[in-house]
């Protein structure tokens, strides 16, 4: 039984390793905005943008050198992966706001359950774009 969850664990790190960094990821968005706006009184839309910025740093880092394995430093490498990981989390962001603005201000439909749905699809896009796309295996 051990042996089975242990070659489960090994086939699927890479993607345990997003959720778990993608918990962290969230964690740190709610941290910042919450010290931004609460705390230091920041206005909304600037706090959300700061929480944006340092989340989505975080989340290249980690996907970067522990879900994906990209251990090149090398500038070209870095500079591509950067702009690629943050155009398509630029694109899933748009996307996102896209599906609830149809889903909730068009179709009156329930924003709990939209934003659920979003976050899935916007997750799912995530991971695939930087497994094929950013840090794609040569």
């Amino acid at each position: 039984m051990m042996g089975k969850i242990k070659s489960l664990i090994i086939r699927y790190k890479g993607l345990i390793l997003y959720v778990v960094f993608g918990a962290g990821t969230t964690l740190i968005n709610w941290l910042v905005y919450y010290l931004c706006y609460a705390v230091l009184g920041v206005p909304n839309v600037p706090s959300t943008v700061i929480a944006w910025i340092l989340s989505v740093a975080f989340a290249f880092i980690t996907n970067k050198l522990w879900v994906f394995g990209s251990r090149s430093f090398e500038r070209k490498t870095l500079l591509r992966e950067a702009a690629s990981f943050t155009a398509a989390r630029l694109a899933t962001g748009v996307l996102d706001v896209g599906i609830m603005v149809l889903a909730v201000d068009v179709l009156s439909r329930n924003a709990g359950v939209w934003k659920l749905l979003s976050n899935i699809i916007v997750v799912i896009l995530n991971y695939v774009i930087s497994k094929l796309v950013v840090f794609k295996k040569k």
